[in-house]
């Protein structure tokens, strides 16, 4: 047996210890999706706050329930298009979809976002809404880069992006709207999008 061999044995075995510790099977373009979902839903919160409320947002009117119920839909939506997506990539590869690996990947990603949005709900029930969106994006960097050691490792990578966008937002108020855009909506099309290629298409 030639080096040639060896080197190729040990290929193998690293992609089998890899994939037996790690969640391989995450969907590129349930990236692209969820990011177009919060376009979507951020161009309708947009619109209502615009038309309906001259540009501000108060916390006990109908249109912010409003945004409140659209933000709910593009999580749900998000949450339901990579369950089913990255499920049927799971079935192709062979792979479990509810494994010991699998689980760990899902309660170390919950753990911040729980956290966070139950934060996020008290300041909001104390009328504290400025910093908000910049919270999000902040708890949900902290998710992503918590689970990553669990999943596919680049997704630490948009997870550091969405805590400096965060960071950037609790420092600028202002902003909060347009970099929780730029987070949820164009770094989730962009990360799905290099994902599908450098990933599904093999």
């Amino acid at each position: 047996m030639d080096s040639k061999d060896y080197l190729k044995d040990i290929s193998e075995i690293k992609d089998l210890m890899n994939k037996s510790s790690r969640f391989i099977s995450l969907s590129g373009l349930s990236g692209i999706l969820a990011g177009t979902y919060a376009l979507i839903g951020a161009a309708i919160a947009y619109f209502l706050v615009l038309r309906y409320s001259n540009g501000i947002l108060t916390l006990n009117g109908w249109v912010f329930r409003s945004c409140i119920l659209t933000l709910a839909l593009v999580g749900v939506l998000s949450v339901l298009t990579g369950f089913l997506l990255t499920t049927r990539k799971a079935k192709k590869q062979g792979a479990k979809i509810w494994d010991n690996t699998s689980k760990r990947l899902v309660f170390n990603f919950l753990i911040p976002l729980v956290v966070g949005g139950l934060y996020i709900l008290i300041i909001l029930s104390q009328g504290k809404y400025g910093q908000s969106g910049g919270l999000m994006l902040i708890f949900y960097g902290l998710s992503l880069v918590n689970a990553s050691k669990y999943s596919i490792g680049d997704i630490r990578y948009l997870g550091y992006i969405q805590i400096v966008l965060g960071l950037i937002g609790a420092w600028k108020p202002g902003y909060g709207y347009w970099l929780w855009v730029l987070g949820f909506g164009i770094m989730h099309i962009v990360y799905g999008t290099w994902m599908h290629f450098k990933y599904d298409r093999k």
